[in-house]
């Protein structure tokens, strides 16, 4: 890899309980979503991010209300990490007038500024320049605050990956660009689709400092988003991170993943590092079975109220076609 070894901040107990906490929280949810999808009481498109939720865990430790994320259709993980309540979420996923975006959104464009989830978006790329406009605004404004822009490996390719780098490094912009790596541009394996080895190598061509990271080592994952936090918040401006990683099921629900390389999945989830953190923490006493037992309890009827409440939540009447689109309404 070709990260330079340098000094990185480690968590504290407390960070790595609270990144497990999180990485839990965001497990449940993705397989409550995956069930709720194939008992066909939602019709949804779904993109899990299962298998890649230390990244945001990490970055999460990191960040304030005030700070902002913008992410992408494969971001549930990352809204999660972000404080997004479960009530509204659920019932944007089901369509429903009580969700965050009177059920007009979906999963695929989740929105909660008062959680600093600031954009959810399902253009490819997208959420770097969008991120680049709220961290110029925090300048503007000197609220001291940090933007991470969240993209998948497919996305480095695309024009506003360039643009996005070139404008932040040259404004100085307090903005993390985070390229969560899991292998796969929707069907195209990595190698196949992008002409450098390494994503973290483009950061040079923007004098930017670019760190490819294992996104599935908790420790790692934390001490780089502690650098590049800092630097973004004391005006030292943009880091590149590239978070290796990989998603454990296809592009999207009902995908069976079937042009992977044999065994590539199995192997990666042989690694998955909830598990190897659920058992550092026990056995580092910091939770003990009992209150992990609880804790486990509580997130699965938390989320099991938030599914209630979206299902019982009614579909958004007709009139909302048209509310919140227009800066003057348009008659018919």
């Amino acid at each position: 890899m070709p990260t330079e070894a340098i000094n990185i901040p480690r968590p504290s107990a407390e960070d790595l309980l609270n990144m497990y906490k999180l990485m839990l929280r965001m497990e449940r949810n993705d397989f409550a979503i995956r069930k709720q999808i194939r008992l066909g009481k939602i019709t949804s498109p779904y993109y899990s991010a299962r298998g890649q939720e230390a990244i945001p865990a990490a970055i999460a430790t990191q960040l304030t209300d005030h700070d902002r994320i913008c992410t992408i259709y494969r971001g549930m993980h990352d809204m999660i990490a972000k404080g997004m309540p479960l009530r509204p979420l659920w019932a944007e996923i089901c369509g429903r007038v009580d969700g965050t975006c009177k059920g007009k959104g979906g999963p695929m464009h989740l929105t909660h500024p008062e959680t600093g989830i600031m954009v959810t978006t399902g253009v490819v790329g997208s959420s770097m320049p969008i991120a680049n406009g709220f961290a110029w605004a925090s300048l503007l404004e000197k609220s001291g605050s940090v933007t991470i822009a969240s993209f998948g490996d497919g996305a480095s390719n695309i024009g506003a990956f360039h643009e996005s780098l070139n404008l932040a490094s040259l404004w100085k912009l307090p903005v993390v660009f985070v390229c969560q790596n899991n292998g796969y541009a929707e069907h195209t394996r990595f190698s196949n689709g992008t002409s450098v080895d390494f994503i973290s190598k483009r950061a040079v061509g923007y004098a930017m400092p670019g760190y490819t990271v294992d996104g599935n080592d908790p420790d790692e994952m934390y001490g780089y988003a502690a650098i590049a936090v800092r630097r973004a918040r004391e005006g030292e401006g943009p880091t590149l991170l590239e978070c290796k990683t990989f998603r454990y099921y296809g592009h999207l629900v009902g995908d069976d993943g079937s042009y992977m390389l044999p065994g590539e999945r199995d192997a990666a989830m042989a690694k998955d590092p909830l598990p190897k953190l659920r058992a550092r923490v026990l056995a580092d006493g910091l939770i003990t079975q009992d209150q992990h037992d609880d804790l486990v309890a509580s997130i699965e009827a938390e989320i099991e109220d938030a599914v209630q409440f979206a299902l019982n939540s009614p579909f958004p009447p007709l009139d909302e076609l048209r509310r919140d689109v227009f800066a003057t309404e348009i008659p018919a």
